[in-house]
């Protein structure tokens, strides 16, 4: 697999007077795992459609490794795995024989089949599994299955629509850590609602609202630009008059007590640096921990989206 660029170049599509998408323009770099986020209506399903050629902005272009999906669209097909939210298989079929099946498909030639078949079932953890009926297998081995069908022919950007929406815990897990395992050797576009699997698995996000792209970095990157830090505190005793005394502070956004423990996020670290220590201790409470972290990927989103609606 040879790991390519994605842009997309002020990307606009509407529906009659509904614009689905606002002048997207994005770069993807090569090998980088992308995670595309935005509330429902946001535009992430029309992005993905014309990237993977289903359909055709109104204006603006994505390409692949250079090629348009719009003027060239059976060269970026050929550049391209796929990945549904809901795969379908034979079930009488073993993996192995789709995989087969699924190489054909996809141009492999017969000489190669074999080998390619083998090393994309060992990439994807399924070679001790490659001969049972795929109606025996788990969903988190299905989603496997329908990753290794669209790396079997090596493309170069995978795209992956909700690949974890619907698997349990264990089976979430196993296909984070595979996408994790491919970063590097295939551009992957990882579109999901669920923010903490796009932390772990992601090292760059995109969040779009309502058609317009809010903010794309890595994601460390998009949490310190965009979320103030947290503070953790833990106190012996209730943590709730603590909260009680700095909620109305300026550099304080919001303050939540959970028995003795205290989460903060603030507006202005600086003097969160200075307040809060003197705060705690002209509360009397004992200290046990006091820790500053980045804000999770979801309160940095919903930051972001909510600003977004307000100014609009």
């Amino acid at each position: 697999m040879i790991a390519a660029p994605v842009e997309f170049f002020h990307l606009a599509k509407s529906y009659g007077r509904l614009q689905a998408l606002r002048d997207l323009t994005l770069t993807i770099p090569a090998g980088a795992v992308l995670g595309l986020l935005g509330p429902n209506g946001a535009g992430k399903t029309t992005a993905i459609r014309i990237l993977a050629t289903l359909g055709r902005p109104s204006s603006g272009q994505v390409t692949v490794a250079g090629k348009s999906a719009s003027a060239d669209p059976d060269a970026v097909r050929r550049l391209l795995g796929y990945v549904p939210q809901e795969i379908a298989f034979p079930n009488w079929m073993s993996g192995r024989s789709y995989l087969r099946f699924a190489a054909a498909l996809s141009g492999v030639e017969a000489k190669d089949r074999g080998a390619r078949v083998e090393s994309t079932l060992e990439l994807v953890g399924l070679t001790e599994a490659g001969d049972r009926r795929t109606q025996t297998y788990s969903g988190g081995m299905r989603q496997r299955l329908g990753i290794a069908q669209a790396l079997v022919h090596e493309p170069a950007l995978l795209v992956l629509d909700e690949p974890v929406a619907a698997l349990d815990p264990i089976g979430r897990s196993e296909v984070l850590e595979l996408i994790r395992g491919i970063q590097g050797k295939v551009t992957v576009l990882l579109s999901s609602h669920l923010l903490d699997d796009v932390d772990r698995a992601c090292d760059q996000v995109a969040i779009l609202s309502q058609g317009k792209l809010l903010a794309h970095d890595s994601t460390t990157s998009i949490k310190e630009r965009y979320g103030g830090p947290v503070f953790h505190v833990e106190v012996r005793g209730g943590a709730a008059s603590l909260a009680q005394r700095i909620s109305g502070e300026a550099w304080v956004e919001h303050a939540l007590a959970d028995g003795g423990r205290l989460t903060v996020v603030v507006k202005d670290p600086a003097r969160a640096e200075l307040e809060l220590p003197l705060a705690i201790a002209a509360s009397g409470l004992p200290l046990l921990l006091y820790r500053r972290d980045l804000p999770s990927l979801e309160e940095v989103f919903l930051r972001l989206v909510s600003s977004s609606a307000q100014a609009a």
